[in-house]
C-alpha cells in the first residue's frame, strides 16, 4: 500500500536520525567508563538501523518486530557496562539515546495503537529500571520521556490505522468509479446491438402475428429487463415483492406433455424474490434440457421443503454431459449453468449439484436455505387459500 510504504519510509529516516543523535552525544561524552565499546554499540544500531530498513521496506513479519524490540533492549541494557554505574541515577541519556523509538514506531504502524502503546511500555519501564540503577525505587527519576514515548506508540499507531482505513475507502471507490465507466461503455455497445435487434424482433413479431407475436412479446419483456440492467436500476418491484410466494405453484406452470412437475400437497412459501429466482433456475435448467436433448425430450421436475431450506431437482434421460463440458462452456462465454443456475442459486446462499452421466441422463439440484424461522401453519394456510 503507497501511503503505509510512507510510514515506513519515516521510520527509516527516524532510525537514521536518531543514531546521529546518538553518535553525537557519545563522541561529545566524557567521562564514560568503557567508551570504545559504546562505539561497538554504535556500530551495532547502525547495522540494525540498515537490516531494518530494508527489511521493512519488502517484508513486514511479527518475528522482524519481535527481534527489533530484543535488539533495541539489548542495546539499552548496554547503557550502565558503558556509561557507568551512576551515570543512570545521574540522569544521563542512555548510550541509545531516542533510538529506541524505533521499534515503538514499527509495532504502530503494523499493528495499531495497542501494539505501539505496549511496545513503548516495553521500553520505558527498561529505561526507567535503568536510570533507578537497577531498581524502581527512585520515584525522582524523571519519566517524561518515557510518557511522551507511550503517547507516541499510541496516536502514531491511531493515526496509521485511520490512513489505512482511508486508504482503502479510497480504492474501493475508484475500483465503483472504474466499474460505473466500464458499464457506461458496455451500455452503449448494449444499446447499438441487442437492445435494438430485441425491439426489432418485437416490432416485426407483433406485425406478423401468430406464433410471432408471442415472440414478439417475450422479446419486449427482454428488452424492458435488459435497459433495467444497463440503467443499473433494480426491477420494478411486484405487488407481492415484500411478500410470499408459492414456489410450488410457480413451478407447476412449467409442467407440460414433456415436462412431469411434483410438488408437496402444501405451499412451499418463499419471500417473492426469492421463489422467482429459483424458479427462473429451473427454467434455465429446462431450457438446457430442450437445447441439448431435444424439444420432445422428456424432463422431471421434483420440489420438496422443509423449515430450513427447499431443494429442487430437474432430472432428464438425455445423452448426458461430458466431463469438462461445463468448464470448457464458461471458457467460450456461454454462462448458462454458470450463471443462469448456479450464480442464480449462489446468489441466493444456495449450492448447485450435478450429477450427469454419459447415456444416462443428467440430474440438477438445487438448494436453497429459507431465511429467518420457518413459515407457520397459518402462513401455509394464506397461501393454499
Amino acid at each position: 500500500m503507497g501511503i503505509e510504504h510512507s510510514f515506513w519510509r519515516a521510520i527509516a529516516v527516524y532510525r537514521i536520525a536518531s543514531l546521529a543523535y546518538a553518535a553525537l552525544l557519545l563522541a561529545s561524552a566524557g567521562g564514560y567508563a568503557r567508551p570504545v565499546v559504546g562505539w561497538l554499540i554504535i556500530g551495532v544500531m547502525a547495522l540494525w538501523t540498515a537490516v531494518t530498513s530494508l527489511a521493512y521496506a519488502t517484508a513486514r513479519s511479527r518475528t522482524l518486530l519481535v527481534l527489533d524490540v530484543l535488539v533495541t533492549l539489548g542495546c539499552l541494557l548496554s547503557s550502565p557496562y558503558i556509561q557507568g554505574p551512576g551515570a543512570g541515577p545521574a540522569g544521563v541519556m542512555p548510550i541509545t539515546a531516542t533510538w529506541i523509538g524505533g521499534p515503538v514506531l514499527a509495532w504502530a504502524v503494523h499493528a495499531g495503537r495497542r501494539a505501539g502503546a505496549v511496545a513503548a511500555i516495553i521500553l520505558s519501564l527498561c529505561d526507567i529500571w535503568l536510570r533507578g540503577s537497577g531498581g524502581f525505587g527512585h520515584l525522582s527519576v524523571p519519566i517524561n520521556g518515557s510518557v511522551l514515548l507511550v503517547l507516541s506508540g499510541a496516536v502514531v499507531g491511531h493515526v496509521a490505522r485511520l490512513t489505512k482505513q482511508a486508504e482503502e475507502r479510497l480504492q474501493r471507490a475508484t475500483e465503483m468509479e472504474a466499474a460505473g465507466r466500464e458499464r457506461e461503455r458496455l451500455a452503449r455497445g448494449i444499446h447499438d446491438s441487442v437492445l435494438q435487434v430485441l425491439a426489432l424482433v418485437k416490432r416485426r413479431g407483433l406485425e406478423i402475428g401468430g406464433e410471432a407475436a408471442e415472440l414478439g412479446r417475450l422479446a419486449g419483456e427482454q428488452e424492458a429487463a435488459l435497459r433495467e440492467m444497463v440503467r443499473g436500476e433494480p426491477p420494478a418491484a411486484g405487488p407481492e415483492e415484500s411478500g410470499l410466494t408459492d414456489v410450488g405453484a410457480l413451478l407447476r406452470r412449467y409442467g407440460s406433455a414433456t415436462v412431469t412437475v411434483s410438488t408437496p400437497a402444501t405451499p412451499i412459501p418463499m419471500p417473492s424474490r426469492r421463489a422467482r429466482e429459483v424458479v427462473a433456475a429451473v427454467g434455465a435448467a429446462l431450457d438446457n434440457v430442450r437445447a441439448h436433448c431435444g424439444d420432445d425430450a422428456r424432463a422431471w421436475v421434483l420440489a420438496e421443503a422443509d423449515d430450513a431450506r427447499v431443494t429442487v431437482t430437474v432430472r432428464d434421460e438425455g445423452p448426458g454431459i461430458p466431463a469438462g463440458r461445463l468448464a470448457e462452456a464458461e471458457a467460450e462465454g456461454r454462462l448458462g449453468v454458470a450463471q443462469s443456475i448456479r450464480g442464480r442459486i449462489a446468489g441466493l446462499g444456495g449450492v448447485v449439484g450435478i450429477v450427469s452421466t454419459p447415456g444416462q441422463g443428467t440430474e440438477v439440484e438445487m438448494t436453497v436455505p429459507v431465511p429467518g424461522p420457518g413459515p407457520s401453519r397459518r402462513l401455509r394456510a394464506r397461501l393454499r387459500r
